[in-house]
């Protein structure tokens, strides 16, 4: 499986706590929601709440819901292709590991729960094969943690980079999947869709295997 063709630095901006966004060819700008990421934000107990085991944070960031878990007592090990979030998650006091997602990692098919967490559903821009990546890192009872765009939009592909940026940052590719495309993305990964629920603006699924 081929990893997606990002640094992982593209999101240091954001992840330092600085304003950016997604710009899409079209020029389409779609904010990111940087605030949330290195604050504990509303919403985040329906996560925290279902992890009882140890959990993998996949595309970890700044460490919010790593480091939360860990004080909570659950082994808990972040992953990012960014430096600076595993520096970060560190700093919080959470674990947590400089790797790509589609490259070995510890215990992989003994995680009891894995999360993808304010919009990581889209890493890679292909969330059925990152999916089915992250099918193989739990354990045969674990399941997968998702959070995902409100009902109606669907299932969207698209080349995007980061803004601020120099002109030449590379373009990668970007996914966003709504609760009402999950289902069917998760079939496509050997998965099927436990439970969904809304908290506030922000939508969260239970995924686990067929």
């Amino acid at each position: 499986m081929t990893a997606p063709a990002t640094t992982g630095h593209e999101f240091d901006h954001g992840l330092l706590g600085h304003r950016c966004w997604l710009e899409l060819a079209t020029g389409e700008r779609i904010e990111l929601p940087v605030e949330r990421w290195s604050k504990p934000s509303d919403g985040d107990e329906v996560l925290l709440g279902a992890c009882t085991g140890p959990t993998i944070d996949i595309g970890c960031g700044p460490g919010r819901l790593t480091a939360a878990l860990a004080e909570r007592g659950v082994l808990a090990l972040g992953v990012d292709t960014s430096r600076t979030a595993v520096a970060l998650t560190h700093r919080r006091g959470g674990n947590a590991l400089h790797r790509n997602v589609f490259n070995r990692l510890p215990g992989e098919g003994r995680w009891r729960h894995a999360l993808l967490a304010d919009g990581n559903i889209g890493i890679g821009g292909d969330p059925a094969a990152l999916l089915r990546r992250t099918a193989q890192l739990i354990a045969a009872d674990g399941d997968v943690l998702v959070e995902l765009e409100p009902p109606g939009h669907g299932l969207r592909h698209e080349r995007v980079r980061l803004r601020p940026g120099h002109a030449d940052v590379a373009w990668f590719g970007w996914a966003w999947v709504g609760v009402d495309a999950i289902a069917e993305v998760a079939v496509r990964a050997g998965l099927r869709v436990d439970w969904t629920t809304r908290h506030g603006h922000r939508w969260f699924a239970r995924l686990e295997r067929s």
